[in-house]
């Protein structure tokens, strides 16, 4: 991996290195809005305002005093005004997460790239999108895609055992359909480019095999996005360094004990081994 991290200018503050708009969490899955907020930040981005449920944004404003918390009726404005928009981490599929995720797309363009994830997709593959809007259009030219091999069969109207047999085929084939960079998580993860570009990651072990851990991945590609990184660096330098979390989790806590959170916290370790 040689991709180079963001530089940090010393004449500079929080605005200097991207603004993250987190919709994510939902009343019984506030976990999976905390960990993709604080991620992002760990990884170096300046703000993550989270969008959520009130009930979610208590959840997690009890664990930090990081992250600006936005109600779901404001949303409007702040899509316009982030640099980087993650969506679908524990969002929930019911008709409100539709319309929210409805009213990004609608007014996400091509200056502002969007990470999505998790129910993202799954609102994606259940409510035909792709037959409502135009992934080719030039507004969307800057989405990437986090699926797990579940969420890649749903998107592809396939089963998991086709998935499975070809993975860097089905990302390929997501990337064809959506016009997305495509990051198809299994225990070597496969991104591919509109443009041709890809890469298969190695780093990461089974002891990531725990429920947040996709959730880390999505903050971690987003906060380096904010940073100023293209969506298709940071999805392979993020998953990179997530993998390499995982591994010295691993190596001091053993693969059984890993937890999500842990992954977060072992992001300085992995900083400081990738600028070694």
């Amino acid at each position: 991996m040689d991709y180079k991290l963001p530089k940090r200018i010393e004449d500079s503050n929080k605005s200097t290195y991207g603004r993250v708009l987190n919709i994510a969490g939902s009343d019984y899955m506030p976990g999976a809005a905390y960990l993709s907020s604080v991620s992002a930040l760990k990884i170096g981005c300046g703000y993550c305002f989270l969008c959520s449920t009130e009930r979610a944004i208590n959840a997690v404003a009890a664990q930090t005093s990081n992250v600006v918390f936005v109600p779901q009726n404001k949303i409007s404005d702040y899509i316009n005004n982030a640099d980087v928009i993650e969506i679908g981490c524990g969002l929930g599929t019911d008709m409100h997460a539709v319309k929210m995720f409805s009213k990004v797309l609608d007014n996400t363009y091509a200056t502002t790239p969007l990470v999505a994830d998790a129910d993202a997709l799954n609102i994606l593959a259940q409510n035909d999108f792709d037959q409502i809007y135009d992934f080719t259009n030039k507004k969307f030219e800057k989405l990437v895609f986090t699926p797990h091999p579940k969420e890649a069969s749903r998107l592809l109207g396939v089963t998991l055992e086709e998935v499975l047999d070809n993975v860097e085929k089905s990302a390929k084939k997501i990337t064809e359909k959506f016009n997305c960079v495509t990051v198809l998580k299994t225990h070597k993860t496969y991104i591919y480019a509109p443009d041709g570009r890809e890469y298969t990651n190695t780093t990461g072990n089974n002891a990531m095999a725990k429920a947040g851990s996709g959730d880390v991945l999505t903050g971690i590609i987003a906060g380096l996005i904010a940073q100023g990184m293209g969506i298709f660096e940071a999805s392979c330098l993020g998953v990179y360094l997530h993998g390499l979390c995982g591994d010295l989790a691993k190596e001091k806590l053993t693969e059984y004990s890993v937890m999500a959170e842990d992954l977060i916290s072992f992001i300085p370790e992995a900083l400081k081994n990738y600028l070694s």
